[in-house]
């Protein structure tokens, strides 16, 4: 290979071992995913819920889109679809059957995203796409049960399309978030982070700290806006490329750890975090290698003693189905070459075809892909978009009252365990929703453009209220926002009230 290609591929060159680490990380934030959403799996999943089917078809469906989770109404079906989806993250994280497992953790994510669409965020498109391109990686090649058995590969260094997708993606996200943020408050004022901190809705206990400090969130916002912006073309720097891998994932774990201290992202920090593990470079791992070894001496005769017990139950578990070539066919170097370079030809055009979705994202309106094209995109869910406060920082803050009238004509706030109504701010409105995917249903019942889901919620909360025989009976129930629009200069607004939605029990 000439050695000007070899200089220009080095930012692409990725080690197994971060690749490895890169897959434990994703398995782990999709079991963590899983197991959040499982916990509103009537509410969000069911057509007891807040979203039933019909209501999905009707107003949230797109019809190049798919969805298991979609094929029944029952919250016992999505139950096993968790499951399954958790099976799979289960075998992601230990390395089995690694190729199947991404897949159908894959399938079954898209899957269950497909189903909600109004409690997705952000860090969902990311975590999708990282699945997406793993499909052509080798991220199970070290620290995996399929590894087992297996020598250590001679060289641990990996360069494929793949692992330039992976590069590239990791900096779309930041790139395409700062082309958004195109609002002066980000872009000339730098009050943006004054107002994401006005917002009592995300607002955590680390960013009450910080907002009584105008110089130093005027600082802040254009620190963030220029690290989105500039910090990933460290990505792309040919030489002491070490150096800048371990800049730009220093820098990111700072960044994100600032987010989860005081904003109310969910699992969008450790998302972005998990991102980056496959970047970390060869020093960094042979750092690990050798704590690794340590630990395995001192606990490896304890393992191995219990695997022996467990072993005859797991080699019941081994998949039955092994892929076997008839004799005439056999993978020679030369199939083996033309396999690789076909994956590498197909990764190409998939992320030349990401490039111009977002290419196209950042441009209002629209220039350069045209709808017909766009069906790739929603079928296999690669279509992303990255604006996050973007272009401007929402303004309408406030918080929920679910005001409930007993028969007796007394008024009862279900937001808050059945206490008597006030109309009063709650000292931490954050603590209000049970989890990031209700705070994100929340803001998506605000919009006009989305009146077609209030009646829903509101009768969902009468069910569920009346299936406690503890709770007294309600005549009515009104789902009311306390707006408290985001005013410069710590101006403080009056709270308006806004009835947004009312519904009775049905007879």
């Amino acid at each position: 290979m000439p050695r000007i290609l070899r200089f220009l591929r080095r930012p692409f060159v990725v080690d197994l071992r971060a690749l490895a680490l890169l897959r434990i990380g994703v398995a782990a934030v999709v079991l963590l995913d899983v197991a959040i959403r499982s916990t509103d799996l009537e509410a969000h999943y069911s057509n007891l819920g807040v979203l039933p089917l019909h209501v999905l078809y009707q107003y949230c469906w797109n019809p190049y889109q798919f969805s298991l989770h979609a094929a029944s109404g029952l919250w016992q079906a999505q139950a096993v679809l968790f499951l399954l989806e958790a099976a799979g993250a289960v075998a992601l994280l230990v390395g089995y059957h690694t190729r199947l497992a991404t897949f159908v953790t894959w399938l079954l994510l898209v899957s269950v995203q497909n189903r909600n669409p109004l409690i997705g965020q952000g860090g969902d498109d990311l975590l999708r796409m990282l699945l997406f391109w793993a499909l052509f990686l080798p991220w199970g090649r070290l620290y995996s049960v399929d590894a087992r058995g297996r020598e250590r590969p001679a060289r641990l260094t990996y360069f494929s399309a793949a692992t330039v997708a992976y590069i590239v993606q990791i900096a779309l996200v930041y790139w395409c978030t700062a082309l958004l943020k195109s609002a002066p408050e980000w872009t000339t004022e730098g009050t943006a982070l004054y107002y994401a901190l006005s917002l009592d809705q995300v607002l955590l206990p680390g960013g009450r700290l910080l907002y009584p400090y105008p110089g130093l969130l005027h600082w802040l916002t254009f620190a963030t806006y220029y690290t989105e912006l500039l910090l990933p073309f460290v990505l792309f720097i040919p030489f002491r490329v070490t150096w800048w891998r371990l800049f730009f994932v220093g820098v990111m774990y700072l960044f994100h750890l600032g987010i989860s201290l005081t904003l109310f992202v969910g699992l969008f920090f450790l998302i972005n975090m998990a991102s980056v593990l496959g970047l970390l470079p060869p020093v960094v791992l042979d750092w690990l290698d050798k704590r690794l070894a340590r630990g395995r001496q001192r606990l490896g005769p304890r393992v191995a003693a219990r695997l022996a017990r467990v072993r005859p139950h797991l080699a019941r578990l081994r998949l039955p189905v092994r892929l076997r070539l008839e004799p005439g066919f056999q993978l020679t170097d030369s199939r083996r070459a033309l396999l690789r370079h076909l994956r590498n030809a197909a990764v190409t055009v998939l992320l030349g075809y990401v490039l111009w979705w977002n290419l196209d994202s950042v441009n209002q309106p629209s220039l350069y892909m045209s709808q017909p094209l766009r069906w790739f995109g929603y079928l296999f869910r690669v279509d992303q978009h990255w604006g996050m406060f973007a272009p401007a920082v929402f303004k309408d803050d406030g918080w929920y009252i679910l005001d409930g009238t007993t028969r007796q004509g007394q008024h009862l706030d279900l937001n808050r365990q059945g206490q008597p109504t006030t109309y009063a701010k709650p000292a931490s409105v954050v603590a209000l929703f049970k989890n990031d995917r209700w705070r994100k249903y929340s803001e998506n019942y605000l919009f006009v453009s989305n009146e077609y889901m209030r009646p829903y919620y509101c009768n969902y909360l009468l069910r569920i209220w009346h299936e406690d025989p503890t709770h007294p009976p309600l005549r009515r129930l009104e789902v009311i926002y306390m707006k408290e629009v985001s005013l410069p200069d710590y101006q403080v607004s009056v709270p308006k009230r806004e009835l947004l939605c009312g519904c009775e029990p049905q007879p």
